[in-house]
């Protein structure tokens, strides 16, 4: 997934702290993400980690829709199939293992969401390169980025980053403690 250290990535140990009860309070991801997802479509939970959005995103696409949760740590993905598995929405959730260079589905799909995980990937151009190839017509990618990580200055550079690879800034939705850019071609 263009992160070839792994040093930068919030590691397993502390998925925990991704899904907490004032996570719940701020976040929740019907109400972030229903202006996005329709029923039927195929989204990507890029840098899905635990699954905390995976579940919305899932009820959000229902049975004829489909979720990739997909991250470069199998740790994180064993949480995500041990939070679906012998629930409603685990034939609507397929995981997927990023690998260390790039994100390697070749599915297209409608709407990416990567939530708090830009910031930690080396190769940010790369990664916008195979998120914008991966695209169907009219689909979109949503980043959200920590503002307690990264700077206004670092996110309006991702965002220029992003506009070299051929995406285009549609909206920039509120999102808690966070900076945010909704992106499309």
């Amino acid at each position: 997934m263009a992160r070839s250290d792994k040093s930068n990535v919030c590691p397993v140990e502390l998925a925990g702290s991704l899904d907490n009860f004032l996570r719940r309070l701020v976040h929740k991801p019907q109400k972030i993400l229903e202006p996005y997802i329709r029923k039927g479509m195929i989204v990507l939970d890029l840098g899905c980690g635990p699954g905390y959005f995976t579940a919305g995103m899932a009820r959000l696409v229902g049975e004829e829709g489909r979720v990739i949760a997909a991250d470069l740590q199998q740790g994180m993905l064993d949480k995500v199939t041990a939070r679906i598995t012998g629930t409603d929405i685990e034939k609507i959730v397929e995981i997927h293992n990023c690998q260390s260079e790039r994100i390697g589905i070749t599915r297209k799909v409608d709407f990416v969401l990567a939530f708090w995980m830009v910031h930690e990937v080396p190769d940010k151009q790369r990664m916008f390169e195979e998120l914008r190839s991966l695209l169907n017509p009219g689909g979109s990618i949503l980043i959200i980025e920590p503002k307690f990580h990264v700077s206004k200055k670092s996110f309006e550079k991702l965002v220029l980053l992003s506009e070299s690879a051929g995406l285009e800034v549609i909206e920039r939705p509120k999102v808690p403690l966070s900076r945010s850019v909704l992106l499309s071609f």
